[in-house]
């Protein structure tokens, strides 16, 4: 089945790469014009130079800080002159700066964590319900983690906020509907940069291994979710979706 977005628009942050990278190129090929949003100017360049080579829909890009208070205020702004609509928007910004115990975390790092894992979700939501979703409708997707539903020995602070994410996923459905459909996307590890630490060499081996599929994921893996999300689950709200390898199944040896 052929899953379209033809004539929507689509605001990503963190678009420049990874999975952010991935679910833009899922909407461009999908005929989804989509505005890219990331800190780096340089990045989001080459990100846009890319999108715009798979043919689709437009691509713009913004050098944007997704945890700042303007809530992508001129990212909405740009998005709506550019293209004039704010179909869906992706929160897949994310950031881990403390790696560790949460009772050892330094509180700068807690803060910056949280300013840019669900502060920055719950903000950007409220500037595309008041520029364009409130009175047209739209879809937004998080980008949880498969850690919301676990205990971390290392990534405790970005799981707890994950765990929040979910639930603020659920209680944005609540509010927003029925013009606006709020889902999440809860990976495992993924085969990102920002992720490399977790499955680069014999430490992804391991991790596979256990798990029911026995590979980690790709970003095309939830590239083609979000797709999903976007384009066909009309009857979909408030929910998390868990792509893991089964990992969350596996029975412990």
């Amino acid at each position: 089945m052929e899953l379209r977005l033809d004539g929507k628009t689509a605001i990503v942050t963190g678009g420049s790469a990874g999975i952010g990278l991935a679910i833009a190129e899922e909407y461009v090929k999908a005929g989804a014009n989509v505005m890219i949003a990331s800190r780096k100017a340089e990045k989001c360049e080459e990100a846009a130079e890319h999108l715009s080579s798979l043919g689709g829909g437009g691509v713009a890009w913004r050098a944007a800080h997704t945890g700042g208070l303007d809530g992508g205020a001129d990212v909405m702004a740009a998005t709506l002159d550019e293209f004039g609509s704010i179909d869906i928007l992706v929160n897949n910004a994310a950031t881990n700066p403390h790696a560790g115990r949460i009772i050892d975390c330094d509180p700068g790092m807690f803060d910056k964590t949280y300013e840019v894992n669900l502060r920055g979700p719950l903000l950007w939501t409220q500037q595309a319900w008041r520029s364009w979703m409130q009175d047209n409708g739209g879809c937004v997707i998080n980008l949880a983690s498969v850690g919301a539903f676990k205990t971390s020995a290392a990534l405790g602070i970005y799981s707890i906020l994950k765990r929040a994410l979910v639930q603020m996923t659920e209680q944005l459905a609540s509010e927003m509907g029925p013009g606006v459909r709020v889902n999440a996307l809860a990976p495992s590890v993924v085969k990102t940069d920002f992720a490399r630490l977790l499955w680069e060499g014999e430490a992804g081996e391991k991790v596979a291994a256990r798990m029911p599929l026995q590979r980690l994921g790709e970003p095309g893996d939830i590239g083609r979710a979000a797709l999903f999300l976007a384009a066909d689950a009309q009857w979909m709200t408030g929910q998390t979706l868990v792509f893991d390898g089964g990992a969350l199944v596996t029975t412990a040896p």
